[in-house]
């Protein structure tokens, strides 16, 4: 399949979610290439006057970028005691709405946010939807860079296969946003979501991990149909 559809679908997908904010909220700004075109079209509807008093939180440094250069002001959340509704991908959904995150070695910020808000929306392409979760993607674990060695032993007892997480275009290790490293781990299937959550972030030295449980109001789903993109909800 060509780029163009993929990329109309992925704009249209964005553009749904971005409809659905309205005046007055505060909004979670996730991380990775649906949700930018989320938060360009917000922007566009503040600019456009449709909506107003508008504020983000940001879940990376790109969606802190992204949201100045379309015009979304930015708050944080010592300033805010509240998100109204959190947008974000996911690089795999099962069908109970739980998630895998992470692709993007965003996952902590991520989870801050999106557990937070009111109504968090994912916003995915059809390609993202698993019966089981592990099937198609690593699991993205944030460790503090001195407990690499154990966090892998651990997660190696655990039944896992865990690797760093190394640079592209870069010497060495993926760094975080908070400074720590990620350790990518193929388990054979996640059968527990829930427990297995708990259980990986209770391995010392591990600050946070990808499974995103009981926490997901509404994915919408991009497909194309007849070589044209369409949204359906999930």
């Amino acid at each position: 399949m060509t780029a163009e559809p993929i990329n109309l679908m992925k704009q249209q997908v964005g553009k749904a979610a971005a409809d659905r904010v309205v005046s007055g909220q505060v909004v979670g700004l996730g991380t990775g290439s649906t949700t930018a075109y989320a938060i360009q079209f917000i922007g566009d509807r503040l600019k456009s006057g449709e909506i107003k008093d508008i504020v983000g939180i940001p879940t990376s440094f790109q969606a802190e970028v992204l949201a100045k250069k379309y015009g979304i002001p930015l708050t944080t959340l010592d300033a805010c005691d509240r998100i109204d509704i959190a947008i974000d991908g996911a690089d795999e959904v099962d069908p109970k709405k739980n998630l895998i995150k992470g692709g993007g070695a965003a996952h902590t910020r991520e989870k801050v946010v999106d557990y937070l808000a009111e109504t968090f929306i994912i916003v995915v392409d059809s390609g993202k939807l698993v019966d089981k979760l592990g099937s198609t993607f690593l699991l993205p674990v944030e460790v503090i860079p001195m407990a690499i060695a154990p966090v892998m032993r651990a997660l190696a007892g655990l039944g896992g296969k865990p690797e760093l997480r190394m640079g592209v275009k870069k010497a060495g290790p993926v760094v975080t946003d908070q400074g720590n490293l990620v350790i990518d781990v193929k388990f054979e299937s996640i059968d527990d979501p829930v427990g297995w959550e708990q259980k990986i972030n209770n391995i010392p030295g591990v600050l946070e991990n990808g499974l995103f449980v009981n926490c997901v109001d509404l994915v919408l789903v991009g497909e194309i149909k007849d070589g044209k993109p369409t949204v359906r909800e999930m």
